[in-house]
């Protein structure tokens, strides 16, 4: 063994293989290139990696890589990777491309290199069409180099929104992530934070002395902050493996890209060779015969599903449930509104968790399953000043340009609004199956007794069941709930041969 601390004679082919490897070795542990070390019982940005992916599968790119710096001193630290860890690697033999920020790296600030490492990395995955995992941990700009930074936050950005529903991607926040570096993060199919992470815009600083209070950036945006408030967080997850756990959980769940199928669970091929499951019959008994009760959806989606439903964004607008699950081994999206939660009704919040969830689904060519039951949106001055009106809309939209298979389940209210912007045979769902117990009508009882000056319980009688929509063909069949996992399961088989022939045009206009 010759002297590793000797420096390799260049001369020789030994010598220069000697060479790359000592600079290989710097790139994956450039401490002493750090401006601190790192955080005492830290998981490291490549830690992070090497955790998620399959063991020795990942292939990084740009390890040596530096930055080109002169000014303030920059030419005395230039460490190898720049603070970015680029490359390609499997999850559970999937492909993926994925960065990891690196804050013992110059507090994973942006530079020019580091962007241009990441912006090759977003065109590797359009281009082979393999999702993009970002790990996130910057407090924002590098200041040394300026206005160029912005610049190539601006690129990232345009990258970003450029392969936006061309390949998933999938956000994990892992430590502070502020100013311009947190303008990424919102463009991501899913993010999952963990806790003591944050997201914020402005400077905490900047934030104190404007306020005249002091602030912190757990207060500003921390987990659950977005996980609660502005719903940006899906997934809050305790800790870094639990983190990990999650990403690795949803990208099971999603297609490499647009132009993929959704994925087979990983009991398909046993659940097809067992054929179609009889009927549940605990689901016909799950509706109250009061039907101001309310009862658990996730109890019903639980029966129709696998048993393996993945909930999104649990701690926001709980009126609305969505999340990934498998019917069959077969990969879907699932919205369900809750009736223990604001007895289902919707509101602005809720409505817009719901379109966005579509419409990641439709991109990424998952099945949208939806259980409906809510008498209508919340009537309050309070949603109403938060756009319920935009809210409402943004949800028909995005049902109603959704080119995937859409089959919906209406379990006991669809009334209203509600009936009109839930899954509606008006908005383009492909198949509409109600239970017994429906009320499919323009109104409850009480309000449209009112409105026509007629008998409460003889409107209930005639108008409050499913049969009324049936008749005019905007209930595909009435069925009894034990046999709603069959016919959504036939329904889905069916609708993998639905064709869509969209209008050419650039885009919609969404109510954003």
């Amino acid at each position: 063994m010759g002297d590793k601390t000797a420096k390799p004679d260049l001369k020789t082919t030994a010598g220069r293989i000697q060479d790359l490897r000592n600079r290989l070795d710097e790139a994956r542990t450039p401490a002493a290139d750090r401006a601190e070390a790192p955080t005492e019982g830290a998981m490291t940005a490549r830690a992070r990696v090497e955790a998620l992916l399959d063991d020795g599968s990942f292939v990084e790119t740009d390890a040596l890589a530096r930055h080109r710096v002169e000014a303030y001193k920059m030419d005395r630290t230039k460490p190898a990777t720049d603070g970015v860890i680029t490359g390609y690697g499997l999850i559970d033999g999937r492909r993926v491309c994925i960065f990891s920020q690196d804050p013992d790296i110059f507090d994973g600030a942006i530079g020019e290199v580091y962007a241009e490492k990441m912006l090759k990395l977003f065109d590797l995955a359009t281009k082979t069409g393999v999702p993009v995992i970002g790990i996130y941990d910057s407090v924002g700009p590098r200041w040394q180099e300026g206005i160029v930074t912005a610049h190539m936050q601006a690129k990232l950005l345009r990258a970003a929104t450029h392969a936006s529903g061309l390949v998933p991607q999938i956000a994990l926040v892992a430590g502070e992530v502020a100013t311009l570096a947190a303008t990424t993060v919102p463009l991501a199919d899913v993010t999952v934070m963990v806790e003591g992470a944050s997201l914020h815009l402005s400077d905490t600083g900047i934030v104190s002395q404007v306020s005249g209070t002091a602030t912190t950036a757990d207060a500003l945006g921390g987990a659950s902050v977005h996980a609660a408030t502005t719903g940006l967080a899906h997934v809050a997850a305790a800790d870094m493996a639990g983190a990990l756990d999650a990403v690795k959980r949803i990208v099971s769940y999603l297609p490499l890209n647009n132009l993929a199928a959704s994925p087979l669970g990983a009991d398909a091929e046993r659940a097809t060779a067992e054929g179609t499951e009889g009927a549940d019959t605990d689901l016909d008994t799950i509706i109250p015969d009061d039907d101001a009760q309310p009862y658990e959806v996730a109890e019903i989606v639980a029966a129709v599903t696998d048993g393996d439903f993945y909930e999104l964004g649990a701690d926001f607008a709980g009126n609305v449930l969505t999340g990934f699950a498998h019917i069959h081994g077969r990969a879907v999206g699932v919205v369900a509104t809750q009736p223990s939660v604001l007895a289902g009704c919707l509101t602005e919040a809720g409505a817009r968790k719901a379109a966005r969830f579509i419409r990641t689904c439709d991109a990424f060519n998952l099945p949208i399953v939806q259980f409906v039951d809510s008498p209508g949106f919340v009537p309050s001055t309070e949603e109403e000043h938060a756009g319920a009106p935009a809210g409402a809309a943004a949800l028909a939209y995005a049902f109603a340009e959704a080119q995937v298979g859409t089959i919906t389940v209406v379990t006991r209210k669809a009334l209203g609004t509600a009936y009109t912007v839930l899954g509606s045979k008006g908005l383009g769902a492909d198949l509409v199956f109600a239970w017994p117990t429906a009320q499919i009508a323009l109104a409850d009882a009480p309000t449209a007794a009112g409105h026509l000056n007629v008998d409460a319980e003889k409107y209930a009688e005639e108008n409050l069941n499913p049969y009324a929509a049936t008749e005019r063909g905007l209930v595909d069949a009435v069925i009894p709930p034990s046999a709603t996992r069959r016919h959504v399961l036939e329904g889905l088989r069916l609708l993998e041969r639905k064709v869509a022939y969209p209008a050419q045009k650039k885009h919609g206009n969404i109510p954003l």
